[in-house]
């Protein structure tokens, strides 16, 4: 006699991803308002107030423990102008450190695009990702990050934006488009799926990735950043250049006039008549 046995299906496994955003004191209103972009981006997300100390980042993956997430976006702002993004996976690592450049917020951009608040978008990762080790570990951080699990508590069941990131001259390039499903010019005629740019964009230059959570082992480290500090440094040191070899040009014109001067003539005037 056979006795059917029952086999429970196998669970699915649920993405209980969550991440804690946060910045560093000094931050100005552009780095702000990307912060809100962000925000509004990824419903999953939960903001804390600033972080008094930028030399105390071990604070950080105690705070993530605390608010119950497992991710964390912590921008950190160096002379009020200069922006550093760590992304991290708490608390365990890895952590990547990276220069924030050429930030440009939905209010700046003013696109046509829009998409729903709290929905979910699709990533997509362009196929240099997979060249480089760093590539890797990167896509499987950010796909942690920025992938919005259909539980989250303030997401909706709409999937209406992609989030780009593209390698470029060894950078990440972030691009948020919304998916049009029909043409505005023609309401009423066949679909055809566009897209069309939203904003918020930004590039990112890797620095080092750590083994831990904003700290540990390097795993990666970029030879050739250049911190923007040494930049401009390099340019006063330039015009600093500048300076100098005009003035010593001023310096050799003299002393070329002072020897074409001709000597004093013995019959001149005023030895004559003295």
């Amino acid at each position: 006699m056979e006795v059917d046995q029952h086999v429970p299906a196998a669970k699915k496994p649920r993405n209980k991803q969550r991440v804690l955003m946060l910045s560093s004191r000094g931050i100005n209103h552009r780095m702000r308002h990307l912060m809100n972009d962000l925000e509004a981006l990824l419903p999953h997300v939960k903001k804390d107030s600033k972080l008094d100390s930028k030399n105390h980042l071990n604070l950080l993956p105690e705070l993530a423990d605390l608010n119950n997430c497992n991710n964390t976006l912590y921008f950190e702002a160096r002379r009020h102008e200069d922006l550093y993004l760590w992304a991290a996976k708490t608390p365990n690592g890895p952590s990547i450190k990276m220069h924030v450049q050429n930030i440009h917020t939905m209010d700046e951009l003013k696109m046509t695009g829009n998409c729903l608040k709290g929905s979910r978008g699709i990533l997509s990762f362009s196929k240099e990702f997979d060249d480089t080790e760093w590539g890797k570990l990167t896509k499987e951080v950010f796909t942690h990050i920025f992938g919005v699990p259909p539980q989250a508590r303030k997401a909706k069941p709409f999937i209406d934006h992609i989030l780009t990131f593209s390698i470029l001259d060894d950078k990440v390039w972030f691009r948020n488009f919304q998916i049009v499903e029909k043409d505005p010019l023609q309401p009423n005629g066949p679909p055809q799926t566009s897209l069309v740019e939203i904003g918020p964009r930004f590039v990112l230059t890797p620095i080092r990735i750590f083994e831990g959570a904003f700290n540990g082992a390097t795993v990666y480290s970029n030879p050739e950043f250049i911190t923007p500090a040494a930049v401009r440094s390099a340019l006063r040191r330039e015009k600093g250049d500048k300076y100098g070899n005009r003035k010593h040009a001023q310096a050799e014109r003299g002393i070329r006039k002072d020897r074409r001067k001709l000597g004093e003539d013995e019959l001149a005037v005023s030895k004559v008549f003295a």
